[in-house]
């Protein structure tokens, strides 16, 4: 994975090049790793932003993206993407009633 800012560039299976922006990184005091959220700006076939995650170690130069694998940090994730998604709306429903 190279990193520029806040996007970065990975290589497919294919070995496609592919460009992807990070939404956020935070580490789980539960799990005790470091993930990182992202997206290729892909739609799914209604409409939505693809969103990944995946496990990552901030340390390294090279930063290697590993899989999620247990259903206990999908859910820590899908918690957090939810609480943004609610905090989301809300500021957005405050900016159309001022």
């Amino acid at each position: 994975m190279e990193e520029q800012n806040n996007k970065f560039v990975v290589i497919n299976d294919e070995g496609k090049e592919i460009e992807c922006e990070i939404l956020f990184t935070f580490e789980s005091e539960e799990t005790k790793k470091n993930y990182i959220v992202y997206t290729d700006n892909s739609k799914d076939e209604i409409g939505n932003i693809k969103v990944y995650a995946s496990i990552y170690d901030p340390s390294c130069k090279t930063t290697k993206l590993d899989p999620i694998e247990t259903e206990k940090e999908w859910n820590i994730i899908e918690n957090i993407l939810e609480t943004l998604q609610d905090e989301n709306k809300k500021d957005k429903e405050e900016g159309e009633n001022e």
